[in-house]
């Protein structure tokens, strides 16, 4: 008798899952009166629909994706010992790669924990959780995560807009220890603050490091624009590699009072200016000022929030692209970049590259990128790679 209660897939459906990857959606699925009985995050096996086992997972009938797995054998014990390994496991990864303890420790599938992501501020760790399987497995991972890393603060930022297609509430409270409202941040050698109980995600944007690094290569002596610059991440490790200007342009107060707070502790307040504006009115306004930077960063929040969104949010993307090329001096560097998972690589760099046409610029693409190695992406599921960045160099 399984330990779990069975879903299986209709015949001839389950292309994907049957290759490896940890994702079964609905329409995939016999949605019976038995499966629309379980509640959202009950613990499945499933199969095939000749019966051949695909593994446990966590099942929710409400959900474009269904089930999600966890394990590959049937009737897996998912419980503190599976969170302790596959968290032992994150971590002896992430300590090859980095001296300090500033990263993503948890990148939901490609660590194997589907609907988790755990970001590690040193003695703090920020956890987002968006689905109903994870929420309802939040005990075991919250003990593991004591038991493995032994954080003295953990912040659940259950707030992510996604949460609602699981049928979960949108909540920031306490997993252990203190809810904090400002925390230090270390990255490439240089001091950063966040707010993990109230900033962006989980206040800060590990994702972009690898490439802040390779902004710095060129920015000596030169000015720099970042726009949407949150808390300061461009721009500050820009100025404290030798820019000799760097403006960040942000609509929230508070990360650029963050940034502030980042320049004086870092004694480059000096050569950083952050204002308060928005980004396409600002862009607007210094185009027509005929004013320019040697670099230009445009790293926006997603604008592409679901698949319907895709044809404004190119538009989007390619007005930006034009903008930002716009200010860009002559032999200057242009970064853009889209957090959206539903964009497209192909169609990102296709809207960019018609935007910077439009303004009349030249351009050689120089460097195509995406996260660094603590956000692991599952090899069956490429469309989890949702940041994409890429640098010009404008004529």
């Amino acid at each position: 008798m399984p330990k779990h209660p069975v879903i299986r897939l209709k015949p001839r459906e389950g292309r994907r899952v049957l290759s490896g990857a940890p994702w079964i959606f609905s329409n995939e699925i016999v949605m019976d009166a038995p499966a629309k009985a379980l509640a959202p995050g009950t613990l499945v096996n499933a199969q095939t629909a000749d019966g051949r086992a695909l593994g446990t997972g966590y099942f929710n009938s409400k959900s474009l994706i269904a089930a999600r797995l966890l394990d590959p054998v049937p009737d897996a014990e998912i419980g503190d010992a599976f969170f302790s390994s596959h968290l032992a496991r994150a971590l002896a990864r992430r300590a090859q790669l980095y001296q300090d303890h500033f990263y993503r420790l948890v990148h939901a599938e490609g660590d194997g924990l589907p609907g988790l992501t755990i970001d590690r501020f040193a003695d703090v760790c920020v956890a987002q959780v968006t689905t109903a399987g994870m929420e309802a497995l939040t005990g075991p991972m919250l003990g593991a995560l004591d038991e493995v890393v032994a954080p003295k603060h953990v912040i659940l930022r259950n707030d992510a807009p996604s949460r609602t297609l699981e049928g979960l509430e949108q909540t920031v409270t306490v997993g252990a220890g203190e809810m904090l409202s400002r925390i230090p941040v270390v990255e490439n050698g240089i001091r950063y603050f966040a707010d993990p109980a109230a900033g962006q995600k989980t206040g800060w944007y590990f994702d972009q490091r690898d490439n802040r690094v390779f902004i710095t290569r060129l920015a000596r002596g030169r000015t720099v624009l970042d726009c949407y610059c949150h808390t300061g991440g461009f721009a500050i490790l820009a100025a404290a590699h030798g820019a000799e200007e760097t403006v960040g342009i942000d609509t929230s107060a508070a990360a650029l009072s963050l940034a502030d707070e980042a320049a004086a502790a870092n004694g480059i307040t000096g050569r950083c200016k952050f204002v308060k504006a928005d980004v396409f009115t600002e862009l607007e306004r210094l185009a027509a000022a005929k004013q320019v930077f040697d670099i230009v960063i445009a790293d926006p929040p997603p604008f592409v929030k679901s698949r319907k969104d895709l044809e404004a949010g190119a538009r989007a993307y390619r007005k930006l692209a034009r903008l930002a090329a716009t200010v860009t001096a002559s032999n200057g560097y242009l970064l853009l970049a889209s957090c959206s998972h539903n964009m497209p690589r192909d169609r990102f760099e296709q809207e960019c590259a018609i935007g910077i046409a439009r303004a009349g610029r030249q351009a050689s693409l120089i460097r195509a990128a995406g996260a660094g190695a603590d956000h692991p992406v599952h090899p069956m599921l490429p469309e989890t790679a949702y940041l994409k960045t890429l640098v010009y160099a404008l004529d």
